[in-house]
Protein backbone atom coordinates (compact mmCIF):
# COMPACT_ATOMS: atom_id res chain seq x y z
CA UNK A 1 0.00 0.00 0.00
CA UNK A 2 1.24 3.49 -0.38
CA UNK A 3 -0.16 6.47 1.76
CA UNK A 4 0.29 10.23 1.48
CA UNK A 5 2.31 12.07 4.01
CA UNK A 6 -1.15 11.79 6.46
CA UNK A 7 -1.21 7.91 5.98
CA UNK A 8 -4.10 8.53 3.03
CA UNK A 9 -3.97 5.29 1.53
CA UNK A 10 -2.92 6.37 -2.25
CA UNK A 11 -2.51 2.70 -4.16
CA UNK A 12 -3.59 -0.91 -3.40
CA UNK A 13 -2.42 -3.92 -5.14
CA UNK A 14 -3.27 -7.79 -4.04
CA UNK A 15 -1.20 -10.12 -3.88
CA UNK A 16 -0.78 -13.84 -2.53
CA UNK A 17 0.66 -14.50 1.01
CA UNK A 18 3.69 -16.19 0.26
CA UNK A 19 5.17 -13.53 -2.26
CA UNK A 20 7.98 -10.77 -1.51
CA UNK A 21 6.94 -8.01 -0.98
CA UNK A 22 9.73 -6.42 -2.93
CA UNK A 23 7.80 -8.38 -6.29
CA UNK A 24 5.10 -6.00 -5.92
CA UNK A 25 6.82 -2.83 -5.59
CA UNK A 26 6.57 -1.90 -9.39
CA UNK A 27 3.28 -2.99 -9.84
CA UNK A 28 2.18 -0.96 -6.85
CA UNK A 29 4.11 2.23 -8.19
CA UNK A 30 2.15 1.62 -10.93
CA UNK A 31 -1.70 1.43 -9.71
CA UNK A 32 -0.87 5.46 -8.57
CA UNK A 33 -3.91 7.62 -10.04
CA UNK A 34 -2.83 11.11 -11.19
CA UNK A 35 -3.03 13.75 -9.22
CA UNK A 36 -6.00 16.22 -10.09
CA UNK A 37 -6.99 19.71 -9.84
CA UNK A 38 -3.83 21.14 -10.64
CA UNK A 39 -3.30 23.10 -13.71
CA UNK A 40 -0.17 21.53 -16.01
CA UNK A 41 0.71 17.75 -16.18
CA UNK A 42 -0.23 15.85 -13.42
CA UNK A 43 2.23 14.46 -11.29
CA UNK A 44 1.70 10.33 -11.69
CA UNK A 45 5.18 9.35 -9.81
CA UNK A 46 6.26 10.20 -6.05
CA UNK A 47 9.71 11.40 -5.90
CA UNK A 48 11.13 9.60 -3.02
CA UNK A 49 10.54 5.84 -1.92
CA UNK A 50 11.03 5.22 1.64
CA UNK A 51 11.09 1.65 2.14
CA UNK A 52 13.09 -0.64 5.16
CA UNK A 53 16.00 -3.41 4.67
CA UNK A 54 13.20 -5.67 2.75
CA UNK A 55 13.53 -3.35 -0.27
CA UNK A 56 17.51 -3.11 -0.62
CA UNK A 57 18.49 -4.85 -3.97
CA UNK A 58 20.38 -3.31 -6.53
CA UNK A 59 18.21 -4.01 -9.18
CA UNK A 60 15.00 -2.09 -7.82
CA UNK A 61 17.08 0.95 -6.77
CA UNK A 62 17.97 1.50 -10.63
CA UNK A 63 14.76 1.03 -11.42
CA UNK A 64 13.63 3.21 -9.58
CA UNK A 65 16.08 5.64 -10.59
CA UNK A 66 15.42 4.78 -14.03
CA UNK A 67 11.80 5.76 -13.49
CA UNK A 68 12.71 9.06 -11.59
CA UNK A 69 12.44 8.52 -7.99
CA UNK A 70 14.79 8.82 -5.17
CA UNK A 71 15.16 5.66 -3.73
CA UNK A 72 15.49 6.05 0.16
CA UNK A 73 16.24 2.44 1.43
CA UNK A 74 18.11 1.01 4.49
CA UNK A 75 21.11 -0.71 3.63
CA UNK A 76 20.73 -4.06 5.38
CA UNK A 77 24.26 -4.77 7.73
CA UNK A 78 24.06 -0.82 8.16
CA UNK A 79 23.13 -0.08 12.52
CA UNK A 80 19.96 1.20 12.51
CA UNK A 81 19.04 5.14 12.91
CA UNK A 82 18.75 6.01 9.52
CA UNK A 83 16.09 8.11 9.95
CA UNK A 84 13.47 6.16 8.13
CA UNK A 85 11.51 5.43 11.59
CA UNK A 86 9.63 8.85 11.22
CA UNK A 87 8.34 8.34 8.00
CA UNK A 88 7.80 4.20 8.11
CA UNK A 89 5.44 5.54 11.41
CA UNK A 90 3.04 6.74 8.61
CA UNK A 91 2.33 3.43 6.86
CA UNK A 92 2.65 1.50 10.17
CA UNK A 93 -0.25 3.15 11.72
CA UNK A 94 -2.28 3.18 8.19
CA UNK A 95 -1.76 -1.20 8.15
CA UNK A 96 -3.27 -1.09 12.19
CA UNK A 97 -6.04 1.24 11.35
CA UNK A 98 -7.20 -1.32 8.12
CA UNK A 99 -6.11 -4.59 10.76
CA UNK A 100 -8.44 -2.74 13.12
CA UNK A 101 -11.43 -3.76 10.74
CA UNK A 102 -11.64 -7.44 11.83
CA UNK A 103 -12.74 -8.52 8.50
CA UNK A 104 -9.36 -7.74 7.02
CA UNK A 105 -7.13 -9.14 9.28
CA UNK A 106 -7.50 -12.82 8.48
CA UNK A 107 -8.27 -13.04 5.22
CA UNK A 108 -11.40 -15.30 4.55
CA UNK A 109 -12.57 -14.52 1.42
CA UNK A 110 -11.43 -16.71 -1.41
CA UNK A 111 -11.91 -14.05 -3.96
CA UNK A 112 -9.55 -11.45 -4.72
CA UNK A 113 -12.28 -8.99 -5.91
CA UNK A 114 -14.29 -9.36 -2.96
CA UNK A 115 -11.24 -9.03 -0.68
CA UNK A 116 -10.14 -6.03 -2.38
CA UNK A 117 -13.34 -4.60 -2.54
CA UNK A 118 -13.27 -4.70 1.25
CA UNK A 119 -9.73 -3.38 1.37
CA UNK A 120 -10.91 -0.38 -0.51
CA UNK A 121 -14.14 0.27 1.94
CA UNK A 122 -11.98 0.50 4.85
CA UNK A 123 -9.76 2.70 3.17
CA UNK A 124 -13.05 4.90 2.21
CA UNK A 125 -13.85 4.55 5.98
CA UNK A 126 -10.44 5.29 7.27
CA UNK A 127 -10.05 8.47 4.82
CA UNK A 128 -13.69 9.36 5.99
CA UNK A 129 -12.58 9.08 9.84
CA UNK A 130 -9.92 11.20 9.29
CA UNK A 131 -12.00 13.80 7.11
CA UNK A 132 -14.59 14.04 9.59
CA UNK A 133 -12.31 15.15 12.39
CA UNK A 134 -10.59 17.80 10.68
CA UNK A 135 -14.81 19.34 10.51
Amino acid sequence: MITDAHGTPLAITLSGGNRHDVTQLLPLLDAIPRIRGRTGRPRHRPRHLFADRGYDFDKYRRLLWKRGIKPVIARRGVPHGSGLGVVRWVVERTNAWIHGIRRLRIRWEICDDIHEAFLKLACYVITYRRVKAFC
